[in-house]
């Protein structure tokens, strides 16, 4: 599922960076290629119902303009294509959301220009990259756009991504901001053993997980190149870096908060990141999850099960913990 609707994302945007190209075209001559990076989830073709698309922006002056008027028609280009894809729906299909572009993983953050030449993310990473950027960058994917930017791209990010090691410091730091999500960003009253994306088993560990074995490990092992969680964990298993089972463990428990959380959105209209509580809610959940009528508690009870099991296999091999 999560492939699929990537897919018809990825469709959606090349449709409007087209559109924008055309019409900022029409005024004068194009002036800079234009890539745009997915991140996150849609950069593993991992979504569900209502997720927002992460991505970047990447520019690069074509022949004959200056780095100031491509940057310039980037960034009226990059808006253009935001413009079309949240603009305002017809009537007979308002129920249909619309596609969010999120640009927040792009370097400084929310400070940071919201299209940068292909020159400055090189100045960028050489000069100022963190660990959390190199962790983002795992699942960095091209969706739309110039096939050689696209290419050269990855050539620079690679080595960012896949380091030839990884300090000791840069382990704690990954650890030490992994501890600082949990505590901070569950939100308050939330049940941990309930929470499908920061809670104990959810998402969040066991992407983190994955993660963390992709900077040590994927120099020296390229079947870890992956932007796919479950990719990952496969490769990781057959590489001995983690059992069979715990592997299977992991995705298992990956896979079913996945599916809880596109279901809540299809029950609900809205997106939730808790197993639900109520009854009929769970219930709903569970038909659309593929449980039989009537099973509302085996999948609860799966589900706290799988996530016990997999925040302690999460533990052993994140943490270190015995």
């Amino acid at each position: 599922m999560g492939a699929a609707l990537a897919d018809t994302d990825r469709a959606a945007v090349l449709g409007a960076l087209r559109v924008a190209e055309g019409i900022v075209s029409a005024a004068g001559p194009l002036k800079t290629a234009i890539l745009v990076v997915a991140m996150g989830r849609q950069g593993g073709r991992e979504i569900g119902y209502g997720s927002d698309a992460d991505v970047m922006y990447v520019h690069r002056a074509l022949p004959g303009y200056t780095d100031e008027e491509a940057q310039d028609q980037a960034a009226r280009i990059v808006a253009k294509v935001s413009s079309l894809l949240t603009q305002p729906l017809k009537p007979a299909i308002m129920a249909e959301r619309v596609l969010q572009m999120d640009a927040d993983l792009r370097p400084e953050g929310k400070n940071g220009a919201m299209v940068r030449s292909l020159d400055s993310f090189a100045e960028y990473y050489r000069r100022w990259s963190l660990i959390w950027e190199a962790q983002a960058l795992l699942r960095a994917r091209p969706m739309a756009g110039d096939d050689a930017l696209a290419e050269d791209f990855l050539a620079l990010i690679d080595p960012i991504r896949y380091p030839e090691s990884i300090s000791e410091q840069d382990v704690r730091e990954i650890r030490r901001v992994k501890a600082r999500v949990e505590a901070e960003r569950l939100p308050r009253g939330a049940d941990p053993a309930r929470h499908l994306k920061l809670g104990r088993g959810g998402l969040s560990d066991v992407e983190w997980l994955v993660q963390l074995l992709q900077l040590e490990h994927a120099a020296k092992h390229p079947e870890l190149r992956t932007t796919s969680t479950v990719e990952a964990l496969e490769a990781a298993a057959a590489l001995d870096l983690l059992t069979g089972p715990d592997a299977k463990l992991l995705a298992n428990a990956w896979r079913l908060a996945s599916r809880i959380r596109s279901a809540n959105v299809i029950w609900s209209g809205r997106a939730s990141d808790t197993l639900p509580s109520a009854r009929g809610d769970l219930e709903a959940v569970a038909r659309w999850c593929g449980y039989e009528p009537g099973n509302a508690a085996a999948l609860e009870e799966d589900y706290l099960r799988i996530s016990r099991r997999a925040r302690a296999v999460f533990e052993k091999v994140f943490y270190g913990h015995q």
